[in-house]
């Protein structure tokens, strides 16, 4: 599949706690989320086995699809030409960590605090009122 494709759904559970990532695979209607869902699944699995993490903890920290190697065929076209097909592949790096070693990104943390300041902006409701507007006067040529 192609590595565009699967981005679309790899963007979607970038950062959540498992559990959720993997609810929102399950009814997300595209092909790529069956073989990403699949790979979330197995890396919690591991991570339980290997590493005796509890799954209920575990978030998807980090997860990225890169382009694999591409299958070069050829497909007939009129007058005995030949035209070429791309059949694209895709490498899906994942990475699952415990909530608590998760630290916000810079991103994140300054969009919270931006979010915040909004709260507490002082209303600008004691601004000068506007005077009325003039009246258009009508063009008198005679």
């Amino acid at each position: 599949m192609a590595p565009r494709k699967v981005r679309l759904v790899v963007d979607l559970v970038r950062g959540l706690p498992v559990a959720e990532a993997l609810q929102r695979l399950t009814f997300l209607q595209k092909d790529a989320s069956l073989p990403v869902r699949k790979l979330i699944e197995s890396a919690i699995a591991n991570a339980e086995h290997n590493f005796k993490l509890d799954k209920s903890t575990l978030v998807v920290k980090a997860i990225a699809a890169d382009g694999g190697a591409t299958l070069k065929r050829w497909r007939p076209r009129a007058h005995g030409r030949a035209a070429p097909i791309r059949k694209r592949t895709t490498h899906i790096t994942l990475i699952l960590a415990p909530a608590s070693e998760i630290v916000p990104s810079k991103r994140a943390v300054k969009k919270a605090a931006a979010t915040k300041k909004k709260a507490v902006a002082p209303s600008k409701a004691t601004s000068k009122p506007r005077a009325p507007k003039k009246a258009a006067t009508p063009n008198t040529t005679a």
